[in-house]
């Protein structure tokens, strides 16, 4: 289909209606028809919008899936299984065994991740002979941006509330930490899946506000991104319950100022990423070299620790937060990747 446009004369017709001709051309490769109902919007003060319900639920369907495993199948390869189709956006999921009754492991395993992980899941049928798992969110019922931010406040929360557990040798909450990482996970599959959804149909790829099928790209490496933040949270968590101490407060005032510098500079580049903004992802890049500062003033006050356990402790913190200012660091380049062409045009 043309994307460059085409200009057509708006005419006159009755007491209170204008009518604008369509091309051929459009018509046929859309394998629209006369009679075929068009629907119409208006979006903000200059733009229109043209595209047909019917052609639209037709690019959206997808037939049911069925997934039929033998006995011997381990979960984690039901589950992949179970995830991929999902990511393809498939409405209803079948799991059944291919012969005799679904193992009760089997069983709990894919209900547990339906329940952890599958955002707008929900279990229909449930039986010896197989579970059917159907797909109830609205395609734009939670945009990607409003999912996204939602994912990116969970991930910093649970680096602060890390951080908090360690401090204060609170056991209970670092355990809260490691359970709000599947929350994190279930916000990043339903993303991917609305993206490869995107990419797949040209019309909701401009309703879910992409330019273009490489955006969708870009914004899968920043999920990816945000997911690893959640995991080294988790990470900082896990470590607590292996040791079940605090670290010292003077090395662990500074282990808070690095991860406050840590989650800043990753919440910049989200921004950045929002506001499609080149220049500001250049200044987050030159920014998180910063780190090393932070970096130093941790290693200077560790040197007095007498316990060999503490300060591997404390170097494994550390290499956690310094991840996440490199997630900050790629976030921002994948913004330059996405605007690169917008950023030369405005100097032309």
């Amino acid at each position: 289909m043309d994307e460059t446009g085409e200009t057509r004369k708006i005419q006159f017709t009755g007491k209170s209606s204008y009518i604008v001709s369509l091309p051929k051309l459009w018509i046929k490769e859309l394998g629209l028809k006369q009679g075929d109902q068009i629907r119409m919007a208006r979006k903000g003060a200059s733009t229109l919008e043209l595209y047909p319900p019917k052609f639209e639920t037709r690019l959206q369907k997808k037939e049911d899936a069925l997934i039929e495993i033998g006995m011997e199948e381990k979960t984690p390869t039901i589950i992949r299984k179970l995830i991929s189709l999902y990511f393809l956006g498939y409405k209803t999921i079948t799991i059944k065994p291919k012969s005799g009754r679904l193992d009760p492991i089997q069983r709990t395993a894919i209900k547990d991740a339906v329940k952890k992980m599958l955002m707008g899941s929900e279990i229909i049928s449930d039986f010896t002979g197989g579970i059917t798992i159907q797909v109830l969110v609205n395609l734009l019922e939670l945009s990607v941006d409003g999912a996204f931010k939602r994912m990116l406040h969970l991930a910093k929360s649970m680096s602060n509330d890390a951080i908090l557990a360690v401090k204060e040798n609170n056991l209970e909450l670092a355990k809260e930490v490691i359970n709000t990482d599947d929350e994190v996970d279930r916000f990043g599959f339903y993303i991917i899946r609305q993206l490869k959804i995107a990419i797949q149909n040209e019309h909701m790829l401009k309703e879910m506000g992409f330019r273009n099928a490489r955006n969708c790209l870009g914004y899968r490496l920043v999920v990816k991104n945000i997911e690893r933040t959640g995991d080294h949270a988790a990470f900082i968590a896990k470590d607590l319950l292996e040791f079940k101490k605090p670290v010292k407060k003077e090395i662990l005032d500074k282990i808070q100022e690095m991860n406050s510098f840590c989650l800043g500079v990753l919440d910049d580049s989200c921004l950045a990423l929002f506001k499609e903004d080149y220049i500001h992802a250049e200044k987050i890049i030159e920014k998180t070299f910063e780190i090393t500062k932070y970096e130093k003033k941790i290693r200077d006050a560790s040197k007095s620790l007498k316990d060999d356990e503490e300060v591997y402790r404390i170097r494994r913190i550390t290499e956690s937060l310094k991840r996440i200012s490199e997630y900050a660091s790629d976030i921002a380049e994948i913004v330059l990747n996405m605007n690169i062409e917008k950023a030369l045009k405005k100097k032309v």
